[in-house]
């Protein structure tokens, strides 16, 4: 990387989420979603691969020398969200009943938007999930 080059073509973004079950959310994210797993070490994590993102399932843990005063701990309230993941996809309502097939629980079924039509679900940790056709 050359001084003042951020970003460059190698780099890659990865989403840690903090589970409470590290095995029982890449069942779901792989058997529900469709990630590959890329590297189920165990002790506590596993690497997934999902479009072109890499999702990171780790246990909670307490604060360590390189972040200090930070705990990782799985959502405590799913009803109070501060991120959620977007997965835009061609036919909303067709990726809805694949999803429910699969286990998938949503909060409702797709509704039109107006200039989309979209739904959200949830993953065995609480992690908020959306599908969102663009329609108009």
């Amino acid at each position: 990387m050359n001084s003042g080059e951020f970003p460059t073509p190698s780099m890659e973004l990865t989403t840690i989420l903090v589970s409470g079950d590290v095995e029982r959310s890449r069942d779901f994210y792989r058997d529900v979603l469709g990630a590959r797993v890329h590297d189920d070490g165990g002790a506590g994590a596993c690497v997934l691969q999902f479009q072109g993102a890499w999702i990171l399932l780790v246990t909670g843990g307490e604060p360590t020398e390189d972040k200090p005063g930070v705990t990782f701990a799985p959502p405590s309230d799913p009803d109070r969200v501060s991120a959620s993941f977007t997965i835009r996809v061609p036919d909303c309502r067709d990726a809805y009943d694949v999803l429910r097939s699969r286990g998938a629980a949503f909060l409702t079924p797709p509704l039109d938007r107006g200039r989309e039509v979209r739904c959200f679900f949830r993953d065995p940790d609480g992690h908020l999930l959306e599908i969102s056709e663009l329609t108009g």
